[in-house]
């Protein structure tokens, strides 16, 4: 990997903006273990390997079991989801994966009937906010994360993007 000078410093204003959506997110009352869910989902499917990690140790740390981290790319085979959080993962996917068809009108209005409308937007807006940072951190080139036998290593460029984004 080359060296590449961190979006936060080159364009701090850019990565501020990202900082407040979100913060927007936060503050639409989606449920944290609901975004958890979301950011671990959007940053299987979009290879961001920082993100996935960060994330899948926060929920952890929230109390999420590892069977429903483990088991989030396997999502619809397994009976361990509620049907929000399906309707939730469904959406998630076909958001990130948007060039490949858009969101249908069956996902979409499963959302809306489960959640109600504006809990969807919120979903939305989080699927946008960790896509955004997943598209950072992989053109920034972040490493995951190492960890050692009770602690872990963490450089610089990574400390500073969770600082600002967690």
């Amino acid at each position: 990997m080359s060296h590449r000078k961190p979006t936060s410093e080159l364009t701090p204003k850019a990565f501020a903006a990202v900082r407040e959506l979100e913060k927007y997110v936060a503050s639409t009352g989606l449920d944290k273990v609901h975004y958890k869910l979301i950011k671990i989902r959007a940053s299987q499917i979009n290879g961001c390997g920082f993100c996935l990690d960060m994330h899948a140790r926060q929920a952890r740390e929230m109390g999420v079991s590892e069977q429903r981290i483990y088991m989030l790319s396997a999502w619809r085979e397994a009976n361990i989801y509620t049907e929000e959080e399906k309707a939730i993962l469904a959406l998630t996917e076909q958001v990130t994966l948007i060039s490949q068809g858009g969101v249908s009108d069956e996902v979409y209005n499963r959302a809306v009937a489960l959640l109600g409308e504006e809990y969807t937007k919120a979903v939305v807006m989080g699927v946008v906010a960790i896509s955004a940072w997943n598209r950072i951190m992989i053109t920034d080139q972040v490493a995951v994360n190492a960890v050692a036998v009770n602690a872990v290593a963490v450089n610089t460029v990574a400390a500073t993007a969770v600082e600002s984004y967690v």
